[in-house]
């Protein structure tokens, strides 16, 4: 019997997106230790983070057809599932199996499968509970993306300078409980659908809709400009700053995450008296000051570069669920095909920025510095695209 109330439905939605910061950033920490541990090269090792994006996109792309179909408290269920699986597997796989990197590929495809259905289905349900302001609900959810990666980043760099490196397959099972608990916790808390069965508008509809594809271009570039800093991050911290790798990742990628995280929890508390689109221009507009600062820091002025990235961290904050909203205001009949889709642009938009970054800077000589100052682009165009946008009548129907 459910007793529980919608506040609980909250709780496991946040949950699910620490569930979400743990599939993406426990791995990486690990990279170098895979090399060491099992010979895996670290080509084959970086191709992990391919695996596990590009399951989440095919996710992404399969799930507007089937959780409408399965249900959402079913869907949402199995991808904690999936997620905690994947992580015991990651632990215990590589030494299983013949090859070593076959058992990474493995688990990696797993929790991603998770990880993909987690990004789908927890934003949708955040937008149908009742919510005095449905942006803020959005933006204070995304909020627990960020505090899970430092988490994460932090409490696992903590488990390793006390227990030792040696013993990462035994965290790896820790943050394996999180997931499993969470799937107990939905199978009680109350589960809205974001649209009354058979209301929502199909993929075909959608895609014949103009105003749709403002929303995916958005979306791209919201995780485009995100990840292609973030990623970068603790290079920057190491090779500008000359600290160790730890103290690196504490100061790159904390710091990014942290800035993103304030940020959210701001929009979160005062986004109420603010309009979706002028605050994404903003938001773009300041990305790109904060891109220059990484891009044109002097080199003996490492700190500025720094403080860029916490900048960007800070910008892109609202950049993803402010889109989310805004699209779900645009298209209130879009339902879980229009989540779907567009947390498979944004995801297309974490691939793409990050590569894109780092190819260009290997075209100059692997100057990261060049690669990030063509990276505004990204958030330029943003501000393009949400100044051109004009509002229209509620669009339930293809235009």
């Amino acid at each position: 019997m459910r007793r529980l109330g919608v506040r609980h439905t909250f709780i496991a939605c946040y949950v699910g997106y620490v569930t979400q910061a743990i599939i993406n950033n426990f791995a990486p920490l690990l990279f170098v230790t895979f090399n060491t541990e099992y010979g895996v090269s670290l080509t084959l090792i970086g191709t992990m983070i391919t695996v596990n994006f590009g399951m989440q996109l095919l996710i992404d792309l399969l799930s507007a057809k089937f959780v409408d179909k399965i249900g959402y408290r079913p869907c949402m269920i199995a991808a904690h599932i999936f997620a905690g699986a994947g992580l015991i597997l990651l632990a215990f796989l590589p030494d299983l199996l013949p090859s070593p990197a076959a058992g990474l590929f493995i688990a990696s495809a797993v929790y991603a499968v998770g990880g993909g259905l987690i990004e789908v289905l927890v934003s949708p349900v955040v937008e149908a509970c009742p919510s005095d302001d449905k942006k803020s609900a959005m933006s204070l959810l995304h909020s627990f993306y960020c505090w899970g990666q430092v988490a994460v980043v932090a409490l696992s760099t903590l488990f390793f300078v006390t227990a030792g490196i040696d013993h990462w397959a035994l965290l790896a099972c820790i943050w394996a409980v999180l997931p499993l608990f969470n799937a107990l916790y939905f199978l009680f808390v109350p589960v809205p659908k974001p649209v009354e069965e058979g209301q929502g508008m199909k993929v075909s509809s959608l895609l014949k809709t103009r105003v749709f594809w403002v929303f995916v271009v958005l979306m791209l570039c919201a995780g485009s400009a995100e990840l292609a800093v973030s990623q970068w991050a603790s290079a920057f911290a190491e090779s500008g700053l000359k600290v160790s790798k730890t103290l690196g990742d504490l100061l790159g990628p904390c710091l990014f995450a942290v800035c993103m995280g304030l940020a959210r929890v701001l929009f979160a508390k005062f986004g109420a008296k603010l309009h979706i689109r002028p605050a994404l221009m903003i938001a773009a507009a300041v990305c790109t000051a904060g891109y220059a600062l990484c891009a044109f820091a002097p080199q003996d002025a490492a700190w500025l570069g720094l403080a860029g990235c916490g900048v960007v961290g800070f910008s892109v904050g609202i950049m993803w669920p402010g889109t989310f909203s805004f699209a779900s205001a645009g298209i209130p009949k879009g339902g879980t095909a229009l989540f779907a889709l567009l947390a498979l642009a944004g995801d297309v938009g974490c691939m793409a920025g990050p590569t894109a970054v780092g190819a260009i800077a290997d075209v100059f000589g692997g100057d990261l510095h060049v690669g990030l100052a063509f990276g505004m682009i990204v958030p330029v165009v943003m501000f393009v695209v949400a100044a051109m946008y004009r509002v229209k009548k509620s669009i339930g129907q293809t235009e």
